[in-house]
Order: C-alpha cells, then structure tokens, then sequence
C-alpha cells in the first residue's frame, strides 16, 4: 500500500509524490499563502499551481517560508491559453519561474489544448510551445513537460513532434466522471493521469451512495474518493484552504476500498459532473 511519501515513476525516471496540493480558486495572498504553508506542514511535498490561478508568486513565498529545501518538493505550473507559440511560451516559463521565485520547476504543462485563440491551429502552436518547453527542459529549467485536458487526438498530434514524450495528463477525473478512453490511451504511452478536481465539484461528496461506503471504513467521502483515484493509479491533486481539511485528504494511506466498493464508486458515473468538453470551451 502506498504511504504519504510513495512515488510514482515518470516515463523519464523522474519520481513525482503520488498525491498533490492543489491552488485553483486559492486566492493570491495571504489565503493561498497559508493554503500551501498548512499543506507542507501536513505533509505534502507535491504542490499544483497554474499561470492562471495568479497565485504563484504566494506559492514562491510559502516554499522559502516552509525551510523545506527545494530538491525535496514537486512543483507543477502551466502554460495559460494566451502564451501559444514559441517565443510566447518561452516568456511565459521564465515569467512563472520568476513569479515563483525558483531556478527550476517539476513538471510544466499545456494548460487546454484547443483554447478559443488557437481554435482550428492548436496542432501548430501546441507544436510551438512543446518546443519552447523541450528548450526548458534541455536549459534546466523545466524537468519534466506534460499537458493538461488533452483528449487521445490532440495527444496524437502532439506525439507526431514531440523530441521529449509528455509524462503526465492531468484531467478532471473521479467518480463522475472516468475519462475511460483518455485513460486508456494515457495509459498505452505511459503517460501518467493526474486527476484535478478529484472530489468532483464538491457534489460528489453528497450522493448517498457514497456516504454510505464512507461510513463503512470510518472514513470521510472525500478520503474515499481520493482513495478510490490511487488505487486506479491515478495520482489526485486535492484543494483546499482549511487546515483541517488539508490534512483530512492526506488521511488516505491506512485503508483499502475493496473490489465490490470500487465498483460502487465506478457507477456514480454521470451522477455529478463532468469534464469540459477541450474542444468548445469558450476561453
């Protein structure tokens, strides 16, 4: 059974802590700020954050305030929908490097892969951005390059030209909603799924049927939910901004779901959401 400071092996022989911190909707500030304090103090050493979410400079000063030293974390940002070409990209690594105020980041993603300003063309500024990042990778800036939202399509495009492989995916998945043919596509080229969103939109968490299990293992949903993406072997990126909930999500390393819940949870399929759909977004 995996333990809080169990790994995955990336396709490059990179290792990544098997559960994350998530930022989105953390506000910049003192709120994110103390978010990712909280969260390294209740163990995390794996933290999510995006160009996007406008938090990473909070991010930055939460690392240097833990005294915990940089080789011993995973820090993941991402491309936003605006920076798709090469020298746009380009900028915008250096920026989140600056904002984040470290010499290298972990992992760096494509944020969506088909936004509204690359619509029609995402084969060839995706194409663009993968080779500003490979240069990152190569300029030690960036250790490992992967996306986020992309579906076996835009996966195929990206693999026609890409010099270094994507290790990882990172997709809304959980209970609501299983991604199975991203899964399985992921899956075939070792590219490994990280689930943002893992509670689902916060209504996952009040189906019945998943109280109900919860209740069986004296455990909360949300620790059964996050329990049932590791043993897919997904790797879930739980948010939030209370101290006492950060470290409930952590509380999932001392219980296994058996195989007849596991197949309950599977069929809470539909029944709170689902993925965005990266090709008609509106942004």
């Amino acid at each position: 059974m995996n333990t809080i400071s169990s790994n995955y092996q990336l396709s490059n022989g990179q290792m990544i802590p098997v559960v994350g911190f998530g930022t989105w909707q953390a506000p910049d500030g003192d709120v994110a700020e103390k978010a990712v304090l909280a969260a390294l103090k209740a163990g995390y050493r794996h933290i999510d954050t995006a160009a996007i979410y406008k938090n990473e400079a909070s991010v930055g000063r939460a690392i240097k305030k833990s005294g915990i030293k940089r080789e011993d974390l995973f820090l993941t940002t991402k491309l936003w929908n605006d920076s798709h070409s090469y020298e746009k990209a380009t900028k915008a690594i250096d920026d989140s490097l600056k904002r984040l105020d470290v010499d290298y980041v972990d992992l760096y993603l494509i944020h969506w892969p088909n936004p509204v300003e690359i619509r029609g063309a995402y084969s060839k500024w995706n194409a663009e951005s993968w080779k500003a990042m490979e240069e990152a990778v190569e300029a030690g800036k960036i250790k490992s390059i992967g996306v986020s939202n992309f579906h076996p399509h835009h996966l195929e495009e990206l693999l026609k030209i890409a010099k270094i492989k994507p290790v990882v995916n990172q997709i809304f998945l959980n209970p609501s909603d299983h991604q199975a043919k991203i899964v399985e596509f992921c899956q075939k080229h070792d590219i490994l799924l990280e689930a943002y969103s893992p509670l689902g939109t916060g209504e996952i968490l009040g189906l019945n049927e998943l109280n109900d299990i919860a209740k069986r293992y004296n455990k909360t949903s949300a620790q059964v939910v996050l329990r049932w993406s590791l043993q897919k072997g997904f790797l879930p990126l739980p948010k939030s901004v209370t101290p006492e909930r950060i470290k409930e999500n952590l509380a999932i390393f001392d219980f296994e779901l058996s195989k007849e819940d596991m197949t309950l949870l599977d069929q809470l399929e539909g029944k709170a959401g689902i993925a965005k759909d990266p090709d008609n977004v509106d942004f």
